[in-house]
């Protein structure tokens, strides 16, 4: 008899290599400008290329008859390992990782004599790594007045050394290793044996793990041989927008009601927008036509490998655009035959596939979506175009009615307790105060809930240990069109009039993994206990904040925290730390900067910092005017927390807030809510 058990590891497996490619990607795809910029000036300025300039193209000697070096070779040696190196420090450590990263990599650089990406993205988490390894030994010992002196020389001292790691211990490996990838791909193209990588590349696609082969390896793989050669097939085994784009023209003539009505629309996005992702739903709805996309693939590789063509940089995204844009001089024939043929192949075979198997694609395309959505871990950006504003939910069936709704989020006492409360109030009002609507840190839960809510960056995190949930992705957490999606559900799922027995429940105490949630402010049952007096105090709040960046306003909002004595400067690292993980954004102009679940050692008490910010702050492409620095020890904080959110869903008290000019205005609007 078939068990869980069987089926988690494979889940497992799978989620950690996603992990694994986009942390390999995460240090490629932030770069990709820098790439495209070094491919264009290779396509223009080399001597084979369209406007030759030996100052530029490094080819020839100056009137001096000193050899010119040009941009392309510093750039492609030098920038770009460099850049990777920086990226891959910082997003293990931040600015300091990145730094440290960066010189481990130029030893590395400087022993092998070639371009090291591989030896970047290796040198540059390394660097990050051991540095906050190394901090870590005198964190809280060093003492006032030398920080600077200690932190400057410990980056310094173990950089050199770790440059010096890198060229004589790191460089001959990474070397070696690149010479063998090469002489590998070089046996598959001399024995027309390429073309079969398409087996494993496309399904790869689809299961969401192209990133790990494609910018993990093929990129520098191929920016390597396009140094040499010119140019590369390898850019464009993965990034050929043609065998997706055959399985939407079949959807387009052979296939059944939203499934046919929508795949022009997504065909358009795929091919011209580079968007490949827009056509995993249809794949996934047929699994049969993997058999399309891998013939497609293969079909394209030959193409190119008969042609002798490629491209001289990285196309992305993989828009038919982004490929013509990158393609050597001596390619366009071939290209453009690589894409032609291979969508030619795929619509062939995925119309034979349509044409003889029985499916109603009407019936499951939402539900291929929501499978896609699943598999990536995160809401698609472009899944509305296949099912419609409100499709892709990826919810699970459950099989009664909903009794236990989790907001989590990593810390699980800022984010979550307001999303938490703007949900709760709205499914309160819709008759059902007997669902229990609680908020957690992702590290506490349990798979006892019957729908689990994150941010869209949390939600992979969340599946392995909720998986009979059902699991909604947000990213605006005051007023996420989500929840109105999940008020429909428990509408769905549960009968008018709730006992009063558990609507009782739901008011006293509520517990999550053992940690005490916050009760409903006006839930019917008895009051909740008194609050603290001095979570807000006035000095707390600022009507004019001087930040004029996100991380300056984090630093103020925290600064705040630590004059109240409330956090240690631990909490405040913390706090960037957060939200370079996932954005504090909430909503309405509102964003609440805290700490991570792992910083509440850093918490000495509970307390609320409230900055007002009357022209707005870019706060990742979002305004806020309103900055909340949040800590909270055990549950004391969540009332007012509570109490902002049910400021910040109402639009005439947002107006309020902005129009104060007192602090005790503020104070007494959030005192008006708690009332």
């Amino acid at each position: 008899m078939a068990t869980e058990t069987v089926a988690k590891p494979r889940t497992s497996l799978r989620v950690h290599v996603q992990k694994f490619g986009t942390f390999l990607s995460g240090m490629i795809m932030p770069n990709i400008g820098a790439f495209i910029a070094w491919g264009l000036i290779t396509a223009l300025f080399i001597e084979k290329g369209w406007i030759p300039v030996p100052a530029l193209g490094g080819f020839g000697t100056s009137a001096e008859g000193v050899p010119n070096v040009g941009l392309v070779g510093p750039m492609i040696t030098y920038l770009l390992p460099l850049l990777i190196a920086y990226t891959g420090g910082r997003m293990v450590y931040d600015v300091r990782g990145g730094v440290v990263g960066a010189i481990g990599t130029m030893g590395v650089i400087v022993g092998a004599g070639i371009p090291m990406f591989i030896g970047a993205m290796i040198m540059g988490p390394l660097g990050g790594w051991t540095m906050k390894k190394i901090d870590l030994l005198w964190e809280g010992k060093i003492r006032p007045g030398f920080e600077m002196l200690v932190n400057n020389f410990s980056a310094g001292i173990w950089g050199a050394l770790l440059a010096m790691l890198g060229f004589y211990g790191i460089s001959p490996l990474v070397q070696a290793f690149s010479t063998a990838a090469g002489n590998v791909v070089q046996f598959l193209v001399n024995n027309g044996l390429l073309p079969l990588t398409s087996i494993f590349i496309e399904p790869a696609k689809v299961l969401f793990l192209n990133n790990a082969i494609n910018h993990g390896v093929l990129t520098p793989l191929g920016i390597q041989q396009s140094l040499e050669q010119g140019k590369s097939i390898l850019f464009l085994l993965e990034a050929n927008p043609g065998p997706g784009m055959g399985i939407l023209l079949a959807y387009m003539f052979f296939g059944k009601g939203l499934a046919k009505g929508s795949a022009s629309g997504a065909a358009i996005i795929h091919f011209f927008g580079g968007i490949h992702e827009i056509y995993f739903p249809y794949v996934l709805m047929r699994p049969l036509l993997i058999l399309a996309a891998i013939a497609g693939g293969m079909t394209g590789i030959a193409t190119l490998a008969i042609t002798g063509s490629g491209l001289v940089a990285p196309a992305a995204p993989g828009s038919i655009i982004a490929v013509l844009a990158q393609t050597s001089r001596d390619s366009y024939v071939g290209v453009i035959l690589a894409v032609v043929l291979a969508m030619t192949v795929s619509f062939l075979v995925a119309s034979v596939i349509l044409k003889t198997t029985k499916h109603s694609d009407e019936v499951v395309l939402s539900d291929a979506t929501s499978k896609m959505e699943a598999m990536k871990g995160k809401k698609s950006s472009v899944s509305s175009v296949l099912t419609g504003a409100g499709a892709g939910v990826g919810t699970a069936v459950l099989a009664g009615p909903i009794k236990n709704i989790v907001f989590a989020c990593d810390a699980g006492m800022g984010s979550s307790a307001m999303g938490a409360s703007v949900l709760r109030n709205k499914i309160k009002a819709a008759g059902f105060p007997d669902v229990k609507v609680t908020n957690a840190a992702i590290a506490n839960l349990s798979d006892t809930y019957d729908v689990v809510i994150t941010h869209q960056d949390l939600t992979e995190r969340a599946k392995p240990v909720t998986s009979s949930a059902a699991h909604f992705s947000v990213d605006n957490f005051m007023n996420s069109p989500r929840y109105d999606e999940i008020v429909e559900l428990v509408k769905e799922h549960n009968t008018e009039g709730a006992t009063p027995d558990a609507g009782a429940a739901a008011g006293h105490g509520a517990h999550v993994a053992g940690a005490p949630v916050d009760a409903a402010p006006d839930s019917g049952a008895a009051p909740a206990a008194v609050v603290p007096s001095d979570i807000l105090v006035a000095d707390s709040v600022i009507l004019n904040g001087t930040a004029t960046t996100r991380d300056a306003a984090i630093d103020e909002a925290g600064q705040l925290l630590l004059a109240r004595g409330a956090v240690d400067e631990g909490y405040l690292a913390a706090m960037h730390e957060r939200e370079e993980s996932v954005s504090t954004y909430m909503g309405s102009f509102l964003a609440i900067p805290h700490g991570t679940n792992a910083a509440k050692d850093h918490i000495l008490k509970s307390a609320v910092s409230v900055i007002r910010y009357p022209d707005g702050i870019d706060w990742n492409g979002k305004q806020v005017k309103f900055v909340v620095g949040v800590a909270g020890i055990n549950n004391e904080h969540l009332h007012i927390l509570s109490s902002i959110a049910k400021v910040f869903t109402n639009k005439a008290q947002v107006a309020q807030l902005e129009a104060a000019t007192s602090v005790e205005e503020v104070l007494e609007l959030f005192g008006k809510v708690n009332a």
